[in-house]
């Protein structure tokens, strides 16, 4: 604990205090956890994803209705090197949107706040998702349900840091495999000097079924050049041991 402590001192001393605070230079930091993407624009993310033997591509497009309300649609592919696992094949595919509920320059703290809600409908009847994967103890997995998920996220924008926190539940409308997840999820977000970015947070899921209860360490870094961002991520879960590790590009037409 100590050492973290210190690198996140570390970090904040190294943030670009020279900053403008102005929506321009907010509105393109893309991977700000508090982003919100503007009217008539779009943001195109391509990730992939490596980790537990299998390597997950995925696509996602947001665009802004207007300045306060956006969607999603996302979907993944993933190839399994386990052969007789056979978790490979479409992970699923998202719609989902968000409400800005809560301007900042409308409240003395500087809070925003945000509605979040989707569906994520599963893929193939052999893939599970990422966060509902195989317990090493129990040997169980979900696969191949409609999830339906509601959220809120708060949070505040400085010139070199951004802190946020969101709450989301999610519920699986099933007989044999139905459940709910909470997931809290607090993040903090460096702009650092010439274009860099790094981002670190912890994920914490409780679920009805305690085979699921899960903790996410995640981290991503990342460089900026204009209306691209480059990303690197990495994510440790402590109840499996396991890690993950990741890049994205992501651009903002």
């Amino acid at each position: 604990m100590k050492k973290l402590f210190g690198f996140f001192v570390g970090t904040m001393l190294v943030c670009n205090s020279g900053y403008a605070m102005d929506s321009e230079f907010l509105s393109v930091d893309t991977s700000d956890p508090l982003y919100m993407v503007a009217d008539n624009h779009i943001l195109s993310t391509s990730g992939i994803q490596y980790g537990d033997d299998i390597l997950k591509l995925s696509q996602e497009f947001a665009y802004g209705l207007n300045d306060r309300l956006g969607m999603h649609v996302s979907s993944g592919y993933q190839f399994d090197f386990i052969s007789k696992r056979k978790e490979r094949g479409f992970s699923s595919i998202e719609l989902g949107g968000i409400y800005r509920s809560g301007l900042a320059e409308d409240n003395s703290a500087g809070i925003s706040t945000d509605v979040l809600v989707g569906i994520n409908f599963g893929g193939n009847r052999r893939v599970s998702d990422l966060g509902l994967r195989k317990n090493h103890l129990t040997k169980k997995s979900i696969t191949d349900k409609t999830k339906y998920y509601a959220g809120v996220r708060i949070g505040r924008q400085w010139a070199g840091v951004s802190l946020s926190g969101t709450v989301k539940s999610t519920w699986i409308f099933d007989n044999t495999k139905g459940m709910a997840l909470l997931d809290f999820t607090p993040e903090v977000y460096f702009r650092m000097v010439e274009g860099w970015r790094f981002g670190m947070g912890v994920t914490a899921r409780l679920s009805t079924n305690p085979d699921f209860d899960k903790e996410w360490l995640n981290f991503k870094l990342l460089r900026q050049f204009g209306r691209t961002q480059y990303i690197g991520t990495y994510s440790y879960e402590y109840e499996e041991e396991e890690s993950t590790v990741g890049a994205q590009v992501k651009i903002l037409f």
